[in-house]
């Protein structure tokens, strides 16, 4: 990648970390990169591909720089301490800021709609494969939607970071309460073979029952 295009992706995220959605401009963006605004128009065709193509490249990096500690979690807690971790490094870089006006923009449809759903859906499948992982053997895996859970996560998480900037105790006491519930999980999962017999086959009963 050019230099110039680099600058380009970077003097957008730098806007939309500034000036919000609303402000992400040529002039805006070009001003940010240091280059001129015709640029934007020769490298990408126009604001909206250079916005979806910053949207993509970021969280591109990011997860990659993720993947190898979540390769690493063996237990729900594991997983929790990562998103701790995450969400703190992404407020201090300003990437939560960037995380909700590109939600603001994908309101409207278009093509950041759609990358802005993919990029999320990076973060997803990476929790995806997590799960996987460490419910397998779980009686909690019979009746899990796997899939339907790492998007449920992925969705707290997303809340969490744009809600701690309004309410930052509120924010705290909502990842508690997803700890506690990941302990619930594991206790579980301890227990004898007996004792997760009979969970396993409450479960399968009350899975049975659901339309």
């Amino acid at each position: 990648m050019s230099d110039t295009k680099q600058r380009l992706l970077d003097g957008a995220l730098a806007t939309l970390r500034d000036h919000g959605i609303a402000g992400a401009s040529a002039r805006t963006i070009a001003t940010a990169a240091g280059v001129n605004q015709a640029l934007v128009f020769y490298h990408f065709g126009s604001v909206e591909e250079l916005l979806v193509a910053a949207c993509r490249t970021a969280t591109e990096a990011r997860v990659a720089a993720y993947r190898q500690r979540l390769e690493s979690v063996t237990s729900l807690s594991g997983l929790l301490d990562v998103g701790r971790a995450l969400h703190a490094e992404e407020r201090e870089l300003g990437n939560v800021a960037v995380l909700a006006q590109l939600l603001a923009g994908a309101q409207h449809g278009g093509k950041l709609t759609e990358t802005t759903a993919q990029a999320l859906g990076l973060w997803t499948d990476e929790i995806e494969h997590v799960l996987r992982r460490v419910l397998a053997g779980s009686p909690i895996s019979e009746i899990a939607d796997v899939p339907g859970l790492a998007k449920a996560v992925a969705a707290a998480f997303i809340g969490l970071e744009l809600y701690e900037g309004v309410d930052h105790d509120g924010a705290q006491r909502a990842m508690a309460a997803l700890e506690q519930l990941a302990v619930l999980v594991e206790l579980v999962d301890d227990l004898g073979p007996v004792a997760r017999r009979a969970v396993r086959a409450r479960i399968s009963k009350k899975a049975a029952r659901r339309p």
